[in-house]
């Protein structure tokens, strides 16, 4: 009998969280680089991002 498992979260792309913040894909990047933008994680050689890390933030910018 096999444990049952919890899904993970959906993590998006870069492509993914430039277009739910409709900002060029070049604009996370620089973000990422000065420290600025939503929180990512590297995954391989692949940037990932939380859905409610980018949508936290998102809402920490319009305040």
């Amino acid at each position: 009998m096999t444990a049952p498992t919890t899904p993970t979260p959906e993590l998006w792309s870069i492509a993914e969280t430039a277009a739910y913040l409709r900002v060029p894909v070049g604009t996370l990047y620089q973000w990422r680089h000065r420290r600025k933008g939503p929180r990512a994680a590297k995954v391989g050689r692949h940037l990932r991002y939380k859905p409610a890390d980018v949508r936290a933030w998102l809402d920490n910018q319009a305040a």
